[in-house]
């Protein structure tokens, strides 16, 4: 493949770099800029805020089952791509998966029994 095969899309992604500028800078000049205590404070659901999200501040547990969650959905959405091309792969990408769901059990048990995807009060 050439350089010039390549163009469109180079003139592509810099049309799309363009607009996406142009409509945040026009917007940022059109927009009302009257920030006040009221207007910045967390809001939720209508109600004042109230616990430790008052403050902005969420617990780590929070975060960490947020991110076990994208972490265990990301390796499943490995699965679909495997089971297409299972036939053509054979026995030698059947035992890896399986090895791979072994490696995803451990870490699931490992964080299970970490305590992490425990919710305290």
């Amino acid at each position: 493949m050439t350089a010039m095969e390549f163009l469109p899309v180079l003139f592509m992604v810099a049309g799309i770099v363009l607009v996406a500028g142009a409509t945040l800078f026009v917007s940022s000049l059109l927009r009302p800029s009257n920030p006040y205590a009221a207007k910045n404070m967390p809001y939720e659901c209508g109600m004042d805020p109230a616990g430790e999200a008052a403050g902005g501040r969420f617990r780590v547990q929070f975060f960490i089952l947020a991110i076990l969650l994208v972490v265990f959905d990301v390796e499943t959405m490995f699965l679909f791509p495997w089971a297409v091309v299972l036939k053509d792969i054979g026995l030698v990408g059947y035992v890896e998966m399986f090895v791979f769901m072994l490696l995803l059990i451990v870490g699931f048990a490992y964080a299970w029994l970490k305590g992490a995807l425990e919710w305290e009060e």
